[in-house]
């Protein structure tokens, strides 16, 4: 790529161009006329970019919280639902490597106000599904009413009565950390919105909830998913308006007419009262800059740091995706949370903890002026020590709940040989009950059963949404008890002890997401600053493609079909075809979620250390070199800077460059 068109590929640096034939800013123009027009709208486009970082944020953290709540509405695998949390990263693919490289010649506002349109507009069209669809429908052995009629759960086989069905349904430091701030908080008020929405029944406004016989800490309940939807749909397109009303560039501040060093910045900022000389690229045509972009991804990947770097953070992409998209159904699953309270807990501790170290990790960098070495070394460090405090919650789980016939027998022993008879027992054998069924009951034995039909109940009272079941023949066989046992409608707790194991989780977590979080920025200054200046846009652009395309598809749907691997019980839709979990193995969902997360963390452990080998390397030579050069010959500070700035920034050990962190 010629030197000309080093102007127009990096995004937001400090300097800009200087005027050719024209005096300085400073004897043409006041300080009061540049000033204000400037700031008022740099400001204006410095919301407008947080307000929509905030948006996407919300959509995105919004979606990972509805993932359980999909799951049950549709009746889908865990597997299904890994493919429609990919999908929401497909579309970036179609135009992520394009914009990056094109997008700096084009009109950036409306380029930006137009993906706004189409984020808004896609993301309502994901919540119409539930305006085409019938209303949302649970099984239950009770009448409407509020009665202490007794109706048999246990259909004797000289009963006919049916079930009955119910239908329910300064200014420089103020701007550095403002955009990626909001792009923090939006996936906090994204959880919070979950968790709001869970609350809600999935038909609110559609049915009379005075019908509704479920709460939300019922298994078979489902949230008011679509409601976040159209909430962030919302945001979304009003987050487009100010960038219509903005011009293609846009006056450059006075504080910054000093700066040397090139910057695309400039072709964006800058000042319409002065003539520039335009660089012969910038007038390019399409197909003429599109020469350049293979011999430019040549030279991406043609850099080791690089390219390991980029390896590196997609296998620890993997794991957080993965980890992040099931995190709300670990919690339900392993610790008998509902999805309103682990939606909360992750909005409200573990993503204030990340931000925290994003912000922790910036500080270090900018107070101590880390070396691009001294980066590496705090990213290492920061995967090393998050990952093995990740290890202690292996031992952090809750054990299996008893269930009869899935995880004890109805003679309590454990463990139970898994067949599609294990439902059923010489207690429930004259009742016609259905396998497939999955109407949880709490025994006052302490085991939950599948059905009150295969608990052996023969008769139930119900009171407000409060359903208890007698003479169950099957409960309580193991303390001979059989015959007048009763039971209540839901699961029954987990052990006295799975309270405060989800309480050690919590705090375990937290400090393992503010652990890895700390090396988020480090990695960020490595990733800018092993490269050549005038290819930082594509390497952004294309780092954020590989991250997409290898890390945000597919990490989601392969770990949902490893944890489908540890369901007991399927449940099964109305035309026979097996649908979403009713219950998991909780060991078996403990390591396939923990052990993958841990495994990926692992290997990009050692492709860090790789990375830190060759920066090694490559520093010490080319310090070497540096320090000959510099002995030969005796420049003035002003060159030197300059030179530097061009140079390879490995030769730069205490370089700071405070444009990249205003990327």
């Amino acid at each position: 790529m010629d030197t000309s068109s080093k102007e127009n590929i990096q995004l937001f640096c400090k300097s800009s161009m200087q005027p050719v034939g024209r005096p300085s800013f400073k004897t043409e123009y006041s300080s009061t006329k540049d000033k204000q027009p400037c700031c008022s709208e740099l400001k204006v486009f410095l919301g407008a970019l947080s307000f929509v970082y905030f948006a996407k944020a919300l959509a995105e953290g919004y979606l990972k919280s509805t993932i359980t709540q999909i799951e049950r509405r549709f009746d889908i695998p865990s597997s299904l639902v890994g493919v429609i949390d990919g999908s929401f990263e497909i579309g970036n693919l179609l135009v992520i490597t394009f914009v990056s490289y094109f997008g700096a010649k084009l009109h950036r506002p409306k380029i930006i106000g137009a993906g706004c349109l189409i984020m808004g507009v896609g993301t309502l069209l994901i919540a119409m599904p539930q305006f085409f669809m019938q209303q949302y429908r649970y099984e239950r052995y009770s009448p409407f009413s509020n009665s202490t009629l007794s109706i048999s759960p246990c259909l004797l086989e000289s009963n006919n009565q049916l079930p009955v069905s119910v239908m329910e349904k300064s200014q420089s430091k103020i701007n550095n950390g403002c955009v990626q701030t909001v792009a923090v908080i939006g996936p906090i008020f994204g959880f919070l919105l979950g968790s709001l929405c869970a609350k809600l029944y999935v038909d609110i406004g559609f049915v009379n909830l005075d019908h509704i016989t479920i709460t939300p800490k019922d298994p078979q309940w489902v949230g008011a998913w679509w409601l976040g939807y159209l909430i962030a749909g919302i945001i979304s397109l009003l987050a487009a308006v100010p960038f219509w009303c903005l011009p293609k560039s846009l006056p450059r501040p006075r504080s910054r007419e000093d700066s040397s060093s090139s910057s695309e910045k400039s072709t964006f900022i800058m000042d319409d009262h002065t003539d520039y000389r335009t660089p012969h690229g910038e007038k390019a045509k399409i197909m003429e800059m599109a020469r350049d972009f293979l011999p430019s991804l040549k030279n991406l990947f043609g850099n080791p740091v690089y390219f390991l770097y980029l390896c590196a953070s997609t296998i620890q992409f993997n794991s957080l995706f993965g980890m992040v998209t099931y995190k709300p159904k670990y919690i339900e699953q392993q610790y008998g949370q509902s999805s309103s309270k682990a939606n909360f807990v992750i909005g409200l501790i573990n993503i204030p903890a990340v931000a925290l170290g994003i912000f922790s990790g910036g500080i270090v960098m900018k107070k101590f002026r880390i070396s691009v070495c001294g980066a590496a070394k705090l990213y290492l460090g920061s995967s090393v020590f998050g990952y093995l405090l990740f290890l202690s919650l292996f031992a952090l789980g809750c054990e299996n709940s008893d269930v009869a016939g899935l995880t004890v027998s109805y003679h309590g022993t454990k463990p139970v040989s898994y067949h599609e008879r294990a439902l059923f027992s010489d207690c429930n054998s004259r009742c016609k009950c259905s396998e497939t069924n999955w109407e949880p009951m709490c025994g006052e034995d302490g085991v939950t059963y599948a059905s009150a039909c295969l608990a052996g109940c023969q008769t139930s009272t119900r009171s407000g949404k409060t359903i208890i079941f007698y003479n169950c023949t099957c409960v309580g066989i193991a303390a001979s008890k059989s015959g007048n046992s009763s039971g209540m409608v839901g699961r029954c707790q987990k052990d006295n002890g799975c309270p405060r194991m989800f309480l050690y989780f919590l705090v375990i977590s937290v400090i393992t997401s503010y652990i890895l979080s700390l090396g988020g920025i480090p990695g960020y200054i490595l990733l800018l600053r092993c490269i050549k200046p005038q290819l930082k846009s594509f390497a952004l652009g294309i780092y954020t493609l590989a991250i997409r395309v290898f890390a945000g598809i597919p990490a989601p749907v392969y770990f949902g079909v490893l944890i489908d691997t540890s369901c007991l019980k399927w449940g099964f839709k109305r035309c026979g075809s097996r649908g979403s979990c009713r219950l998991y193995d909780s060991d078996a969902f403990r390591h396939i979620y923990l052990g993958l997360t841990m495994m990926l963390g692992t290997m990009s452990i050692f492709l860090s250390i790789a990375v830190l080998f060759i920066l090694k390397k490559n520093y010490v030579s080319k310090q070497r070199s540096f320090r000959t050069k510099r002995e030969g010959t005796m420049v003035s500070p002003r060159i030197r800077k300059e030179n530097c700035t061009t140079s390879d920034h490995l030769l730069q050990p205490n370089y700071w460059p405070g444009k990249e962190t205003r990327l």
